[in-house]
């Protein structure tokens, strides 16, 4: 198949969180397994770059379109800024695509690539990472997208993919029939992973000796993760385990004087590291050296989450946002969103190792078998031709819908 995928974000942004990761491995994926995929996103990022754009650049095997978003020149605006040369590819390009795969829901990008499929009739496929709910981040910006254009652009979709039974219910609450709801988890792509970094490489680095009890997170230190949360809880743990640290890692969202304010009130400061933005080998030594891995909050499927299992590393998180059953008592433990829950279950954790070891070899298992994008973009594929109308032996061996573009006209 000809298949475009469209994301705000892509390789090699990695910082701008999880849909550049899931868009890149399902777009790479598919590659890999015989399709001819194109790429549209941007090249925003909250650190400089020089990537080409507003043309289409080779990224391992796709041609992939960074377009210039003009948000650079709009400081402080309320709505997103368009990518100002999308348009034109778009309606030059899109009728040729079997289906698109639209990550994110409130961009311009989603706007642009859907109202061409609807024109030039290709079916798409939306995926919103989680992010239906407009109760996190800036509740203004969403609520006006969401009046414009949001509920146009998902009950317009041929498909929809939820993460999890959590998000699917936020489709269906909005209009979308049941049929057209796919339930398909994220993964992570084992062949990127053959050498786990050694035990005690990133301890060394920061002066934590193997004695010490690590707690991790890794992520946007963003206010909806639970962050504050998170730095309260642990001063309980603190006052059970006297050698245990808290490793905040991951890139400042403007909120990190609130979060050390917090820290230095619990008298905390000797206890609490925060890494700021660490590279992707860093990373996994952080997964491989941590003994249990904490995110309170979250919507979606978070590929951390998996990441931390591929290292064996328990995982303690909450029902609040959205809620993954598969882990509770197998990877680690849901609990509830209180400082005294989230202490609780971080402290059964760290003063068990027979059961962190159970926890980390059932996490290992269920990546292995289960949560890996050889499986997950099989049934991606499945989906595809289910929505497409498109036999699905077809669908894995290029077939092409031999679409025919209606006149041009201007968006």
């Amino acid at each position: 198949m000809k298949i475009l995928q469209v994301t705000p974000f892509f390789k090699p942004l990695w910082e701008s969180g999880g849909v550049a990761r899931v868009a890149y491995d399902i777009s790479h994926s598919l590659h890999k397994n015989g399709h001819d995929v194109t790429v549209y996103t941007t090249n925003r990022s909250i650190y400089p770059n020089d990537l080409p754009t507003n043309r289409p650049t080779p990224v391992d095997g796709m041609n992939v379109y960074y377009f210039e978003n003009l948000r650079r020149y709009a400081r402080g605006a309320i709505l997103p800024v368009m990518p100002y040369r999308m348009p034109a590819v778009a309606r030059r390009e899109i009728a040729q695509f079997d289906v698109i795969h639209i990550h994110d829901h409130r961009t311009m990008l989603t706007v642009i690539a859907s109202h061409y499929a609807r024109k030039y009739g290709v079916p798409y496929v939306l995926q919103a990472h989680g992010a239906l709910p407009q109760d996190t981040g800036s509740r203004r910006m969403k609520r006006l997208f969401d009046q414009f254009w949001s509920k146009k652009v998902i009950l317009g979709a041929a498909g929809v993919i939820a993460l999890n039974e959590t998000e699917a219910e936020c489709y269906r609450d909005l209009g979308v029939a049941e049929e057209r709801i796919g339930i398909i988890p994220n993964g992570i792509d084992l062949a990127e992973y053959p050498d786990l970094p050694a035990h005690g490489r990133f301890r060394a680095a920061w002066g934590i000796d193997d004695a010490t009890k690590v707690v991790l997170y890794l992520g946007r230190l963003d206010p909806t993760k639970g962050i504050d949360l998170l730095i309260r809880s642990f001063a309980g743990v603190a006052r059970e385990f006297d050698d245990a640290v808290l490793m905040l890692v991951g890139g400042d969202m403007g909120h990190n004087d609130e979060f050390r304010q917090r820290v230095r009130s619990l008298g905390l400061d000797d206890r609490v590291i925060f890494t700021g933005f660490v590279s992707n080998e860093d990373k996994m030594a952080a997964y491989t050296d941590a003994d249990v891995f904490v995110t309170p909050s979250f919507t979606g499927f978070p590929v951390t989450f998996l990441e931390a299992c591929l290292c064996g590393t328990p995982i303690v998180t909450t029902g609040q946002g959205d809620l993954l059953g598969w882990l509770d008592n197998t990877a680690g433990f849901n609990t509830g969103y209180t400082p005294e829950a989230l202490a609780d279950a971080i402290d059964r954790l760290l003063a068990d190792d027979a059961l962190r070891a159970r926890f980390g070899e059932q996490a290992k298992e269920l990546v292995r078998t289960t949560y890996n994008w050889r499986a997950i973009v099989h049934e991606i594929e499945t989906f595809y031709a289910k929505v497409a109308g498109i036999p699905e032996g077809n669908a894995l061996v290029g077939f092409s819908r031999g679409a025919t573009p209606e006149a041009p006209d201007t968006f």
